[in-house]
């Protein structure tokens, strides 16, 4: 048998032959150095690739495996390469070849562009002439099989020796297993912003692609929704109330009593470099959670959280979630607003499966929100924002006993009374938002959003909300934390409510 590398690759691979299409099936671990380059750049390939949880055990039974011995260095190698040169290779997971032979494998067959056959589904039992020399060592049960079998229903267990190699060999596994085409039935869901699709994001300490930006199943957040949170947004290079923000997330962190808690100053740089990596400097929303971290063990005890806090920083491309030029709609949830007798509203926490709820209703009713009500039926909040209306020149939001006071919110506040409008926090019932000359909700995702069917946009838009809207958006530019060394001067006209801003230098817009 020829053993020269580079013989083979000429001679037999794409040598001379009767058959239109030629199969070679290459082990990636006994890839030659110094191996032609005629076979990467002819032909066209694919990698085969299986879970290492499912080879080590099997793998243990023959030899002790080693993380070099499984290959996986090397074919991430070889996907590299071909991807050098403009031949990114068809990916397959063995786990999917069992689970949907027939999809996985018409696929394929698509990709390579050779024809899908039934008859690769199917074979005689027993030695095949081209098996090789390691057939009696790794072929035992494929000689015994005539198709493709179902995945076993429990894996084997892994010796506690081959943890280590488990841990090194997984991340690769990943790495590759994301490539592999959609293979469902069912269409791939598609991203409001397709651009989020290559984000990257913070996650305990390190800058990670979206596909890595995990938590641990031992964090407190996963255990019981233990985390603060903030939502933040960006306008031309500067972050909205930014120090308003971290004032809430810092305060409902020492509310629920965290431990190991980042500086402030850790908050900000970490949020600053996430954007600075994403380039991002306008129309973006960023959502920034800090966990109580990670557990020893699972359980609800904060004793058991010996790592320190985790932060996490995703930042988006995300425009205001509503249309407010249209206007939203909400009906009213079944579900009321937690009372302050059992959470206090002002802690800005994860767990809102409260809000969910209200959420679900008004998904239910193809509505925008939901509006929730307190234990005694006046008017909170919406699942999502704060509320207001304007009835006969006064506006009227109700009190923060059961909602949370947001930053947007006391922004809108500030402005009516800066106006010298007559502001009043109070109980609402539900009847006088039905009977409002104006409602609008407010909020860091939304911004101002007027309320239909319950106004006339056609009368309010123009009135109160745009000019609060404007006059926030002043505001926001004057009072904003910038980030990134982004420096502009503005000049604000009060008559127009026009913001004209001038860049002066920046590297990174550059």
């Amino acid at each position: 048998m020829e053993s020269d590398g580079n013989k083979v690759v000429k001679e037999i691979i794409f040598g001379p032959g009767e058959k239109k299409y030629r199969f070679c099936k290459h082990m990636a671990k006994q890839l030659l150095p110094g191996l032609s380059e005629e076979l990467m750049k002819k032909g066209k390939h694919f990698i085969l690739i299986r879970n290492p949880l499912e080879i080590l055990p099997s793998f243990d039974k023959v030899v002790t495996p080693s993380f070099r011995e499984l290959g996986l260095v090397e074919m991430v190698s070889i996907y590299s390469q071909l991807c050098e040169i403009g031949k990114p290779p068809a990916i397959i997971d063995a786990a999917d070849l069992q689970a949907d032979p027939e999809g996985t494998l018409r696929g394929l067959c698509e990709d390579l562009g050779i024809p899908f056959q039934t008859s690769m589904l199917k074979w005689e039992a027993g030695p095949k002439p081209f098996d090789g020399v390691w057939a009696p060592w790794w072929y035992d049960n494929v000689h015994k099989s005539t198709c493709f079998t179902r995945p076993r229903k429990y894996p084997l267990p892994l010796p506690s020796s081959l943890y280590e190699v488990l841990e090194q060999s997984l991340p690769l596994y990943n790495m590759l297993r994301r490539r592999v085409k959609w293979r469902s039935s069912l269409p791939h869901p598609s991203l409001p912003v397709p651009a989020n699709d290559k984000l990257l994001s913070w996650v305990g300490g390190e800058i990670v692609p979206r596909e890595s930006a995990k938590v641990s199943v031992f964090d407190s957040v996963v255990q019981g929704g233990d985390a603060v949170w903030e939502g933040l947004r960006v306008y031309s290079g500067r972050i909205f109330k930014f120090e308003e923000h971290l004032d809430r997330l810092f305060d409902s962190a020492k509310a629920l009593a965290f431990s190991n808690v980042p500086t402030r100053e850790e908050v900000k740089e970490a949020v600053f470099k996430t954007l600075i990596c994403n380039a991002m400097f306008d129309n973006a929303h960023i959502r920034l959670t800090l966990t109580r971290g990670k557990k020893v063990t699972s359980g609800m005890s904060p004793a058991f959280n010996l790592y320190g806090c985790t932060l996490i920083v995703l930042a988006e491309w995300k425009p205001p979630v509503y249309d407010n030029t249209r206007g939203i709609t909400l009906v009213t949830a079944t579900t009321r607003r937690n009372s302050p007798n059992n959470l206090d509203s002002k802690i800005h926490h994860n767990n809102l499966l409260n809000n969910i709820l209200a959420k679900i209703e008004g998904n239910n009713a193809n509505a925008d929100d939901a509006i929730m009500l307190d234990k005694d039926g006046y008017v909170s909040e919406t699942n999502a924002t704060n509320i207001f209306l304007v009835k006969r020149g006064h506006v009227v939001t109700p009190h923060a006993d059961y909602c949370l006071p947001g930053v947007t919110r006391a922004t809108v506040m500030d402005l009516v009374v800066k106006e010298q409008l007559d502001l009043q926090e109070r109980r609402i019932s539900l009847s006088e938002f039905h009977t409002a000359d104006e409602v609008w909700t407010t909020g860091t995702m939304g911004e101002l959003s007027p309320v239909c069917p319950l106004i006339d946009l056609k009368q309010c838009w123009y009135k109160l909300v745009k000019f609060l809207r404007e006059m926030s958006l002043i505001l926001m530019f004057i009072s904003t934390v910038s980030y990134c060394h982004l420096v502009y001067l503005m000049c604000v006209c009060s008559c127009s409510f026009n913001l004209c801003h001038f860049p002066i230098f920046d590297a990174f817009l550059t």
